[in-house]
């Protein structure tokens, strides 16, 4: 989904610079078009000839070096690429950087590019918390460039604290997102509920159901990677939480109901993908209950019906539903589409054998109040969150 875009990734002398292999190996994984430039510390710990063997490209690590063609290099490098990606990014370019020196083929091609910058910081923790270093992150940060967190763990040097180089699987979604080919959903606010809630019975035992909250997650990364600024209120999951979202985590519907009640009115778009709980036990014991020779019989009472109600306080927002259906799936998807006063509702087959819960892909019917009907077969769950958003902005 990149249309073939130019990364140009600047390898420091860190200790880290390993990693950088792992991130290029990812975004050529990708698809991009991946150009490196090394630090003449950075050779010190892997060699060029490791970039240029993942990359495809040859590694410019000598701003003096004969050129390959008749150009000069850290302009036509500036001008070529879609984003620079720092990786990892130290305390030394952070500084040239923010203090404007341009001394070798790295900083003066960041200077030269107008393509977004984004710095991947790896180092000591004392030298990355020390204020010149963070006043420098600061600065930078004012002025647009952009910076990906480092984690907190046992660092090279024994120490133990933030320094960490970020995850190189979030480091290359986070540029994926930056050059993301639709930013459709600037300054919009989109509510997303995903994963399966709980009715619990005694302190040990609980009601659910088999949602994994992956086709919610999935559309809350998408909305994410329009641009739109995306909450995302998520049941019990094992999923990671996805970077620059806000995630609110519930268990029980009543939680779920609460929380969203909270969010909506400031929302723009709610996609409401959860399994929410249809029941609860009429009676929650606070011991638990001990097994014995009979059988145990629960009594069930109706829950919220979140959807009935944000269908009911609609004014500006768009409201999307899902319907997980084991027959009639267009019939009972038209009438929850009508009964709940939705603009689309997204059914599926629950009783499908390769999609579904707990599947990386779906086959749903997408239905909306204007007679719209779209039927997309199967498909990673990103792509029918893709396509839903093509239908939403259509």
């Amino acid at each position: 989904m990149n249309s073939k875009k130019t990364v140009l990734v600047g390898v420091c002398g860190g200790i880290a610079a390993y990693k950088a292999l792992d991130v290029i190996s990812r975004l050529k994984k990708e698809n991009y078009d991946v150009h490196v430039i090394m630090t003449k510390s950075s050779s010190q710990f892997v060699t060029p000839l490791s970039f240029q063997s993942l990359s495809q490209n040859m590694v410019v690590n000598d701003m003096f070096a004969e050129p390959k063609a008749w150009e000069i290099q850290h302009i036509s490098l500036a001008k070529k690429a879609d984003l620079v990606l720092i990786v990892p990014a130290t305390a030394n370019i952070i500084g040239k950087v923010a203090g404007g020196i341009a001394d070798d083929m790295l900083s003066t091609t960041i200077m030269a590019t107008t393509a977004p910058v984004v710095f991947a910081p790896a180092m000591n923790t004392n030298m990355y918390k020390n204020p010149i270093v963070q006043d420098n992150i600061h600065k930078l940060s004012n002025l647009g460039y952009k910076f990906i967190a480092p984690q907190s763990g046992r660092l090279a040097c024994g120490d133990d604290g933030e320094g960490k180089l970020a995850d190189t699987e979030l480091i290359t979604n986070y540029v994926s997102s930056l050059l993301y080919d639709k930013k459709d959903l600037k300054n919009k606010k989109v509510l997303v509920t995903a994963g399966p809630t709980i009715a619990p019975i005694d302190p040990v035992r609980f009601i659910t159901n088999k949602s994994t909250g992956k086709m919610g997650y999935s559309i809350a990364e998408e909305a994410r990677d329009r641009g739109a600024e995306v909450t995302l209120v998520s049941g019990p999951t094992s999923l990671k939480t996805p970077f620059g979202v806000k995630i609110i985590n519930v268990a029980t519907n009543q939680e779920m109901y609460d929380q969203v009640l909270e969010q909506f009115k400031d929302s723009d778009i709610v996609i409401m993908s959860a399994a929410v709980a249809d029941y609860k036990p009429s009676q929650y014991s606070n011991i638990k209950i001990k097994k014995k020779e009979n059988n145990l019989s629960l009594a069930l009472e109706k829950d919220n019906d979140i959807l009935k109600k944000l269908g009911e306080l609609k004014e500006h927002q768009l409201l999307v539903g899902f319907a997980a259906e084991s027959n009639d799936l267009a019939q009972n998807a038209q009438l929850k589409l009508i009964n709940k006063n939705l603009d689309y509702i997204v059914a599926n087959d629950i009783l499908s054998n390769d999609t579904g819960f707990a599947s990386d892909e779906n086959k749903v019917l997408i239905m909306g109040r204007l007679g719209e009907k779209i039927q997309l077969d199967k498909m990673p769950k990103r792509i029918v969150a893709r396509e839903l958003f093509n239908l939403i902005n259509k």
